[in-house]
């Protein structure tokens, strides 16, 4: 199922949080590395850039329209 940018964004944030508190951890016999923080970071600004046209809503490849292109139709 494709994520909305809103919920995209969301786990952007969840996963610098993550960072935040730890690049790595074992789990088990297994090292896992989180993905570098200054990645996450651009990722969110260009989350949040396009959630200022399309609106959290917006599925990318789905929706066709931004939500604000409605807002500068004149109606005569």
């Amino acid at each position: 199922m494709a994520l909305t940018l809103g919920e995209q964004l969301d786990e952007v944030q969840l996963a610098i949080s993550q960072a935040l508190k730890a690049q790595s951890y074992q789990n088990g016999d297994k090292q896992i590395s989180r993905a570098a923080l200054s990645r996450l970071e651009d990722r969110e600004q260009r989350l949040q850039a396009e959630i200022s046209v399309h609106g959290r809503n917006y599925i990318p490849g789905q929706n066709t329209t931004p939500k604000k292109a409605f807002a500068n139709v004149i109606f005569s």
